[in-house]
């Protein structure tokens, strides 16, 4: 058998590439290939889904590199012991394992993909306060989560169960594992929610419109994203164009009776409308005001819901709305520690995009009914939304303190 390389290549490359041009093929003994072809089909088999796809070529990406380098051994050789190192494994991988920062798979060069040196299958992170303070991140500090930790165990599960049904092997080592428990590593416990408080959206929000005051040429979509990310709880993904759907202005659209809606499609390619508030529908007003269309989009308008300033090409990227709405938290942080909010300051801080979802959601299921909030967004069941029902801790505290010890009539009768 060759020599095996100590440090792990990456093999599986994003799903465009893998469905089109899967020209690059690892340098893998006869019976690791077999691996390797298995890994790439059950991949391909959720095509339909580019961040299910994602999920699970991270992990099983993670498991081909173990088996082939750390055990040498193929899938059909992993038993219950050695699936329980792999966990372990992942629990603590060696730091020539880990990188600091996310590299891309592939590099071009010479007009070919070839793996990129940089690339580590695990990647520590670091919260964004750290990053601003310019820390930098340290590989020691690697940890899986406990939510991690069980979608790399069901992934891997369910690859089994894909290999038994395709007769590649007999035993799913994951069925024998009788204590995954042993292998969480939670974190200190924190209270931090993660999501908006009432002050902490509001000077969000203010200072969202005090931008597009300011400069409504470059901060007018700024606004506009604040507001439908907040007011109708999307997914960043669903504001730019992907492989599932195209946004557009036409996917505002008001129904036979009047109503206003927007049709968005989500993950698992699930088509869902979504209701329209009459201040979400003035915000949309301002936004086109300030591209120079009509108040309201027609029927079948074909007009991008987002597009780039300098191309005017409709957005594609994520990372480009992160930075518009990250601008946005760091000038209300700014605002906040002026305004003596430190506290308030010092969480917005540590904010992402998706806390908007989650603060519209939390906001909204204490005035809506449930089943209206769960279906705007998106959610499979009401259990679902159930965990977004939360009383804010000031207000909690502010009705115990109406709380008696003693009946009201031992109190009337030693009067």
């Amino acid at each position: 058998m060759p020599k095996i390389n100590p440090l792990p290549n990456p093999v599986f490359d994003g799903l465009v590439h893998m469905l089109t041009n899967d020209d690059y093929q690892p340098q893998l003994t006869k019976a690791f290939y077999e691996d390797y072809q298995h890994a790439k089909n059950f991949l391909l088999s959720y095509r339909g889904s580019q961040d299910t796809f994602n999920a699970y070529r991270r992990d099983i990406e993670r498991y081909l590199q173990w088996c082939h380098i750390k055990e040498n051994k193929t899938f059909t050789q992993i038993k219950r012991e050695e699936f329980e190192r792999f966990l372990s494994f992942c629990q603590n991988p060696p730091k020539s394992w880990i990188a600091t920062t996310i590299h891309h798979k592939f590099i071009e060069k010479e007009g070919k993909k070839v793996p990129n040196p940089k690339w580590r299958p695990f990647v520590v992170q670091q919260s964004k306060v750290d990053t601003k303070m310019g820390k930098t991140p340290n590989k020691s500090d690697y940890l899986l989560s406990e939510k991690a930790f069980k979608a790399l165990f069901a992934i891997i599960s369910s690859f089994y169960t894909y290999l038994m049904q395709a007769e590649y092997t007999l035993i799913n080592p994951t069925l024998l594992i009788r204590q995954k428990s042993k292998y969480y590593k939670k974190k200190p416990f924190s209270n931090q929610v993660r999501r908006l408080s009432e002050l902490q959206w509001g000077y969000v929000i203010e200072t969202a419109e005090m931008m597009a005051e300011e400069n409504p040429k470059k901060y007018a979509r700024t606004l506009f994203i604040m507001n439908i990310l907040y007011g109708m709880y999307l997914r960043i993904s669903e504001l730019v164009v992907t492989d599932r759907w195209t946004p557009t202005m036409s996917d505002f659209h008001r129904d036979q009776d009047g109503l206003w809606w927007f049709i968005t499609v989500g993950k698992g390619k699930k088509e869902r409308k979504i209701s329209v508030s009459h201040a979400m529908l003035n915000a949309l007003k301002d936004y086109r005001k300030s591209l120079r269309l009509p108040p309201l989009p027609s029927p079948n308008e074909k007009i991008s819901l987002l597009v780039s300033h300098n191309t005017h090409q409709p957005l594609r990227n994520t990372r480009f709305i992160r930075e518009l709405v990250q601008e946005c938290f760091d000038r209300a942080c700014d605002r906040l520690t002026a305004d003596n909010q430190q506290e308030d300051a010092d969480q917005l801080a540590n904010a992402t995009v998706h806390w908007l979802r989650h603060t519209g959601i939390s906001d909204d299921v204490k005035i809506r009914p449930r089943e209206h909030v769960r279906d705007d967004a998106g959610h499979s069941s009401g259990a679902i939304t159930d965990k977004y029902i939360d009383i804010e801790l000031r207000e909690r505290h502010r009705s115990a303190k109406r709380k008696q010890i003693k009946p009201d009539f031992l109190d009337e009768e030693s009067e």
